[in-house]
């Protein structure tokens, strides 16, 4: 492809992406952007752009920077034609005009921070409160001081109008009813208005709030604060849209008024009930803590934009800063983050008012409880890391019409530097007096996402880690560095090729300017930062040995630390999360006390469960509460199972899930032998919570025994799995292994005993002394009354889900999602621990797998068990050629390849692009598609 074609085609890719309602502000690609992406020289792409503008094939907006779009795509989202010629305008706006198309009704809950998120339910119930027929809902927003009740009530006015249930002159009246609190008649008076001489000193008549929003909105703030009679008048003009003035007996006066009241209290003990009943519609706004991590930091991003708007200039946030201000959060909610924000903005402009290009907010100018911030949020070491991976490096903010963006965004590549990173951290750490113990916390942390952060970013799916690595470091350097990272990878058994090398090489490059220099390496105090016994630290020392070796220096014990903290913080699979267990009982320490007994027999700690007791004069709404805030501090990705014993604690799942955004199953019934089947489930590699739930359901404990079964003996009700093979050794231990491997996975513990031909139906009549046989599986199928799988059935995919079925003795949802995966992958793994050498079968099985469905996938088809392990060993070894540089050539004749085929093969390879950045080469897709 030529390099206009690339480019031509990168703009029709980008622009495809954008709907008509993203057509606003800044729009298309820039030169520097398409040369960053595409690995261009800036000047070469800026000579093709201008050539593909002359062309017609693309539109230029003229601002700044320059910026084009793919012409056809722009006519087509503006149902429009820009006629013949090329087409140049100074933005879309101007476009949109020239264009006849006029500009769209803009949605104001659109600029909404959590709009789409943790507010999305609170938007639509405002949306229904406006488009309600014939005049909308009265709406009653409730929440803390600070969460932005006012500013909700202003765009649900704002909405209105652009949805024309209100004129565009109407107007929006706000009175706080706390202002006159302590004398009702006038309160009352204000609002209704008062004729003269109803009360002393009024001597005129006069219009009320009611009468001044009469065709628009009333905003009552703190409506609590209404005495009871005043609260009778307002619900009696929302029944019936009459009023009098104070002083007058007839209501006899209209307006048509849309209320909406604002609370920070519980409005059914504030409030009258028959004032609650008179509002339908009561919308709680939550408090910012409860928001999430991404929410706080763009509201910390708008407040701080405002700044920058009134002193002209950006304003530049230290990493620490954003951190303690985040962490900071408590029940002044954003009122007080934006107090707090105002104070260091001012305090930043004077300190840096001889600096015109920004002014800059550091961490001491913090003020001591903000400063405490921080350390509330290192005590939660989950929002720590998830934080760290937003902010990573100081925050610039532009007054309006800049963007945000993160200080050095497309910087050097070779700025790496390891030490840098612990030797600032450390330091201004140390400065604030925070304990050892907790800045090591803290730099182990940020250094892992440093690290993660810093290939995610330079990461191009146009050059490999190699490529990108030789312009930085030399040749030498590289080959030594991939050397140590295929050791680490075989001898840690983890996926550490592409980001511990990236990290390793540019890390080896500044130790060894180190000892050139004889630069002293810092900070004694990051030893520690991982654990000394673990498995990351011995590595890093035999790393340190292969350098001795091959450098011919001495490296020191301080090196094996930064190593130590490579190797924890570069590996490619994040930690297996697992499902999070919830125990619930009545009584004061009953669930305490079963998940106490269950841990200690249980050898796993492994597990995430926790109890919940509700003592019976506990209100239910308290221990929602307690249980909400228990499980925001725990990872419960993969979900949360409770198990409850009656009432209220079966029901608090669905509430928790909504809340959380979180998935929640929950089984009404609970016993200490449950709670261990649990655990065991929960442990078993691969079990979802929906699979963990449907095998619980039917459970009855360990040991108990129907009635109906009373008269067996006690022995045989072990249950047991015959594996069937000529001698019953070589192929039946193999079919045994699989057969095991199937029930793991099922997570069922069964016997397996493998048997010959010889003696075959009396070896299983001693073995039904003993055992209760489930199924047999293997070569011939015996007399006995028992399941049989044949041996094809299970290589063939569907003998797996049938024996997964007959040991959960019933129909499951919980069989193995892809037909036959347990087969395939034993197979596939066992041949290729013979083949590969420096890959892990163990860890590339999973892309396998997945390139696996989606061949099937964009073949339209299932392909046979025996043709998905051919084709999946020879993926494997193309895989392992790749890092060894011994490409296969294909010497049949090309053209009689289905070409079908070949697309199909190439699409579902993309995969192994995105997960190990290898590529085949194109005839390993030729030997493929013959397979297939």
């Amino acid at each position: 492809m030529k390099r206009s074609e690339r480019i031509y085609h990168y703009i029709q890719e980008k622009s495809a992406a954008y709907t008509k309602e993203q057509l606003k502000g800044q729009v298309g690609m820039d030169a520097q952007e398409i040369a960053g992406a595409l690995d261009i020289l800036r000047n070469n792409v800026s000579k093709e752009l201008n050539e593909l503008h002359r062309q017609g094939k693309i539109v230029k907006f003229s601002g700044r920077p320059v910026r084009y779009f793919d012409r056809e795509t722009l006519e087509g989202l503006l149902e429009t034609d820009f006629g013949t010629g090329s087409c140049q305008f100074q933005d879309i706006e101007e476009c949109r005009k020239l264009s006849g198309v006029e500009e769209e009704e803009i949605n104001p809950f659109e600029h909404l921070i959590g709009a789409e998120r943790s507010l999305k339910r609170q938007v639509e119930q405002a949306k229904a409160a406006i488009l309600y027929p014939p005049d909308g809902l009265h709406t009653l927003i409730v929440g803390q001081t600070g969460v932005g009740k006012t500013l909700f009530a202003h765009m649900m006015f704002a909405y209105g109008k652009a949805m024309h249930r209100f004129a565009d002159d109407a107007p929006f009246v706000t009175f706080n009813c706390a202002d006159y609190y302590n004398n009702p008649q006038l309160l009352i008076s204000h609002v209704f208005g008062h004729i003269k001489g109803a009360f002393t000193g009024a001597d005129t008549a006069k219009a009320g709030l009611v009468e001044e929003a009469d065709g628009g909105v009333l905003f009552l703030d703190e409506i609590h604060r209404l005495p009871p009679e005043g609260q009778e008048m307002i619900f009696y003009f929302m029944d019936t849209g009459t009023f009098n003035r104070l002083g007058e007996t007839t209501r006899s006066r209209r307006a048509k008024v849309l209320i909406i009241g604002a609370t920070t209290e519980d409005p059914n003990s504030a409030l009258t009930r028959t004032f609650v009943r008179r509002i339908p519609n009561i919308i709680t706004i939550r408090p910012l803590a409860e928001r999430t991590l991404e929410e706080k930091l763009d509201i910390l991003k708008l407040l701080f934009m405002d700044e920058a708007q009134r002193v002209k200039k950006p304003v530049r946030i230290s990493v620490e800063s954003v951190k303690a201000l985040i962490g900071s959060i408590g029940s002044g909610n954003v009122g007080q983050l934006k107090s707090n924000i105002k104070l260091l903005c001012a305090q930043a402009f004077l300190n840096g008012i001889d600096n015109p290009n920004y002014i800059e907010v550091d961490f001491k100018m913090l003020p001591p409880n903000v400063k405490d911030g921080l350390l509330t949020l290192s005590a939660n070491r989950q929002a720590l890391t998830e934080l760290t991976k937003y902010v990573s490096e100081p925050l610039v903010v532009s007054p309006p019409g800049g963007n945000f963006q993160m200080e050095g965004a497309g910087g050097n590549e070779g700025g790496f530097n390891l030490y840098q990173v612990v030797e600032d951290k450390v330091a201004l750490l140390k400065g604030e007096g925070i304990s050892d113990e907790l800045i090591k916390q803290i730099v182990a942390t940020d250094v892992n996402v440093y690290v993660k952060d810093l290939y995610n970013k330079k990461h191009s799916v146009n050059m490999t880690t190699r490529e990108r690595l030789l312009k930085i470091v030399d040749e030498a350097l590289v080959d030594f560095s991939e050397q140590v990272s295929l050791y680490v990878q075989k001898r840690m058994n983890r996926s550490y090729r592409d980001r511990f090398l990236y990290a390793f090489s540019l890390h080896l490059s500044a130790f060894l300017k180190r000892v050139k220099s004889k630069e002293s390496i810092p900070y004694t105090e990051i030893e520690g930062a991982v654990p000394q016994d673990s498995q990351c630290v011995q590595v890093a020392g035999e790393i340190g040995e292969m350098i001795e070796k091959h450098y011919h220096l001495k490296v020191p014990r301080n090196e094996i630390e930064y190593i130590a903290l490579l190797l924890e913080s570069s590996d490619d699979d994040d930690l297996d999360e697992k499902v999070t267990i919830l125990v619930a009982t009545h009584g004061k320490s009953t669930a305490s006390s079963m998940v106490d007994v269950a841990q200690k027999l249980f050898s796993s700690t492994d597990i995430n469960i926790i109890a919940v007791d509700m003592p019976l004069e506990i209100k239910p709404q308290e221990i929602f509460d307690k249980t909400a805030a228990m499980l925001r501090t725990m990872n419960c990705a993969k979900g949360v199972l409770i198990l409850a014993d009656m009432g209220s604690l079966c029901n608090i799942g669905s509430m928790l899930s909504e809340k959380l955004k979180i998935p929640i199953r929950t089984l009404d019934m609970v016993s200490t032998p449950l709670i261990l089947e649990a655990m065991r489930k929960v442990d078993i590699a691969g079990m979802d919570l929906d699979s963990i739930y449907e095998s619980l359901r039917n459970f009855k404990g360990y040991e108990a025994v129907d009635s109906a079964d009373a008269s067996q003996h006690n022995e045989n009700s072990q249950e047991a799995i015959v594996t069937i093979c000529s001698t019953g050794q070589g192929a039946a231990l193999k079919l045994k292994a699989l057969v095991e491997d199937i029930l793991r996975h099922a997570g069922r513990a069964v016997e397996v005993i493998p048997i010959g031909l010889v003696h075959m139906e009396e070896r299983i009549e001693e073995i039904s002394q003993a055992y209760r046989i489930v199924a047999a599986v293997g070569m011939k199928k015996p007399q006995a009354k028992i399941p049989f799988i044949p041996l094809e059935q299970l290589i063939d995919g569907t003998g797996e889900q049938l024996l997964s079925e007959l040991v959960l003795d019933r129909k499951i949802d919980m069989v193995p999602k892809k037909r036959g995966s347990m087969v395939v992958q034993k197979l596939c793994e066992e041949s290729l621990q013979k083949f590969l050498t420096y890959l892990n079968p163990a860890k590339v099985m999973g892309g396998l797998l997945e390139f696996d469905r989606l061949l099937e996938k964009e073949l339209g088809k299932k392909l046979s068990n025996p043709v998905r392990i051919r084709l999946l060993v020879h993926c494997g070894c193309a895989l392992e050629r790749i890092v060894t540089r011994s490409a296969l050539v294909y010497k049949g004749d090309k053209d009689e390849v289905d070409t079908q085929k070949l697309q199909a093969l190439k699409k579902a390879a993309r995969v192994f692009d995105e997960t190990l950045k290898l590529r085949f080469d194109e005839d390993e897709f030729y030997f493929m598609a013959n397979m297939i």
